[in-house]
């Protein structure tokens, strides 16, 4: 297998054999939390320390139980009541935990670039739970198991993404990933949430949703970054949905065997019909959160294996 990466900071650094090595060690780790067969061993001896300065659900929820399915110890720091909420720079608290000597760091934060500052000062293997509007891949990565265990391949698909592209950590990782994977990009988005230059990123850029949903093999909804705006982005949230938001009608314009996501959390009424969502013939939403703890458990063994290595190398 080939994997080279120290961190895991984001998706633009990876070579497409080290997404599908990932993605290869995940399908069997989401085989074996169905089973219940997962190796307890992977990460014994190792501790985790989740650092989540927004807050989270999925992300949180399943890189725990990632890191505990696989023997590590895991520890969630509440940043809430940390000492940052009394002047202590991010700087600071990295070089605290280190003298802790952590060896797998998980860090979500509101600013881009944070996650990579942490990791030039710490000797953990840091993953990115998501950082400010910059990326997100263990989301992607994730969402492209899903896409390749629900069609039988990642690659030469029509992905069509739609939504608030321009707030969307998301949407960045998914581009980057689908994008190297050899995929047909569709963005839709009205012009307000549709970021400039976005199509140096090889993406096709679409404002009606029924010409951007034409003929697409995967429909990706995104949830509006409500707390990252600033201003007036949509007229309102009904006439949103009236014309981004994903019912049948629009549906019926994508290929008959389509598949939904959401990344979540989702707003029914909003970005995506509650009969759609449920639909268990088209959405593979539920499958999405499944395939994250298994993602996970991949990312932090992979990076674990490196890190042996190098101490061993030191």
């Amino acid at each position: 297998m080939t994997f080279r990466a120290r961190h895991l900071l984001g998706i633009e650094h990876l070579a497409p054999d080290e997404i599908t090595t990932l993605l290869d060690l995940a399908d069997t780790y989401a085989e074996a939390n169905r089973s219940g067969t997962a190796p307890r061993d992977r990460l014994a001896g190792l501790t985790q320390i989740n650092m989540f300065f927004e807050n989270s659900t999925r992300t949180q929820a399943s890189f725990e139980l990632a890191g505990k399915r696989l023997g590590a110890d895991v520890m969630n720091m509440g940043m809430q009541t940390s000492s940052l909420k009394k002047g202590e720079t991010l700087i600071d608290t990295a070089l605290t935990l280190n003298a802790m000597h952590p060896d797998l760091l998980v860090v979500r934060h509101p600013s881009s670039g944070a996650v990579d500052l942490l990791a030039q000062k710490v000797n953990a293997a840091v993953l990115n739970a998501g950082d400010g509007r910059h990326e997100h891949p263990t989301q992607a990565l994730l969402d492209a198991l899903t896409i390749r265990r629900a069609r039988g391949r990642l690659h030469r698909l029509s992905i069509a993404i739609c939504g608030d592209i321009a707030h969307s950590r998301v949407a960045r990782s998914n581009i980057l990933l689908l994008g190297k994977m050899e995929n047909r990009i569709r963005l839709i988005a009205p012009p307000t949430l549709m970021p400039s230059g976005i199509a140096d990123f090889g993406a096709e850029v679409f404002t009606d949703m029924r010409a951007g949903l034409d003929g697409a093999d995967v429909v990706m909804m995104l949830r509006l970054q409500k707390e990252r705006m600033d201003g007036g982005f949509i007229p309102s949230e009904r006439e949103y949905f009236h014309r981004y938001g994903l019912d049948a009608e629009k549906l019926a314009y994508a290929k008959p065997d389509a598949i939904v996501m959401h990344p979540g959390p989702m707003n029914r009424g909003v970005e995506i019909d509650g009969t759609i969502a449920d639909d268990i013939n088209r959405s593979v939403i539920q499958t999405q959160v499944e395939m994250g703890v298994a993602v996970r458990m991949a990312a932090m063994d992979l990076l674990a294996q490196n890190l042996r290595a190098d101490r061993a190398a030191a």
